[in-house]
This record gives C-alpha cells, structure tokens and sequence, in this order.
C-alpha cells in the first residue's frame, strides 16, 4: 500500500477534474482526497496499491474534451489507515 500527495496542472479547475479524479478513485478502490488550489492547480493525496495508484494517475493524467492535464507531480507521504473513501474538499 503506498500514499501519494499530487499536484496536477494544466486546464483542471472549472471543468469537472476534482469529479472525474472521485470516479476513478472510486472505480478502482482507492482512498483519499482532492481539492483545487488557489493559483488554479489542483492537489490532491490517493491511497491504493501501487498498481491501482499507476493506473489512477495515467487516468487522470489523458483527461478528456474538457480536462487538458499538463503537469503531474507526485510524492510519497505516510499511509492514513482510517480513511474509507475518496472525497472532494
């Protein structure tokens, strides 16, 4: 199980991004959050096995007509075992 802190930029605020990161959080088990920043990237932290988190972020790093992703950073941060889902902040 790995923990990840993501800073995605790109066309990800007022498109429907944070909804879109929920879905396929969702779909595929994994935990955690996201909300949009103030200098209009979004960040979030997911939870998951590493497979899951791979898929996860090559997901949401294509987008769609709307999300036009130009950067993804990430970074592994400690796990938190006491969520059970994935939220919008």
């Amino acid at each position: 199980m790995l923990r990840y802190y993501i800073v995605v930029d790109g066309r990800v605020q007022g498109v429907g991004f944070r909804y879109y990161c929920q879905m396929n959080a969702t779909n595929l088990n994994l935990t955690g959050w996201v909300r949009n920043m103030s200098n209009g990237m979004v960040e979030m932290e997911v939870q998951g096995t590493e497979h899951t988190l791979a898929k996860f972020i090559s997901l949401i790093s294509k987008g769609n007509y709307f999300i036009k992703v130009t950067s993804v950073s990430k970074k592994e941060i400690p796990l938190m075992d006491s969520e059970t889902k994935f939220k919008i902040r």
